[in-house]
């Protein structure tokens, strides 16, 4: 049950990330105007900036999905770096901007991928090696 529902969180945070991304690459005036930022010469390059960022963030949680998905031991490590990611950006966010919702979103989600990868590996069978 823990690793279903590890699934269904990397899926939705997976998507959130990708229409983020597609956002800041191909509509850089409405992504900034959501986060509170006029887009304008000086702000192109800031646009650019995080439009590859998010990209990046994305193909993390893609990862992180594919390895939960094939049940690689590996899973737990891309899996709490992207959960302890999201928990600072959500902490961060909110105490530098004084966000809620962003501390909701990130610091939550973050917070049940830590939780959840903790959970599948608590329930693994533990095998010896001789």
């Amino acid at each position: 049950m823990p690793r279903t529902l590890l699934l269904v969180v990397l899926f939705i945070a997976l998507v959130l990330e990708l229409a983020l991304t597609g956002g800041a690459f191909f509509a850089p005036v409405f992504t900034l105007a959501k986060f509170g930022v006029k887009y304008g010469p000086a702000t192109a390059f800031l646009a650019y900036i995080v439009a590859w960022l998010l990209g990046f963030v994305s193909l993390v949680a893609a990862v992180a999905l594919g390895q939960v998905w094939q049940r690689r031991r590996t899973y737990g490590t891309w899996c709490y770096l992207l959960g302890v990611w999201w928990i600072g950006i959500g902490i961060g966010i909110y105490y530098a901007f004084g966000k809620p919702e962003n501390l909701l979103l990130d610091s939550v989600k973050g917070l049940l991928i830590v939780i959840l990868a903790w959970r599948c590996q608590a329930t693994r069978m533990m095998t010896r090696r001789y």
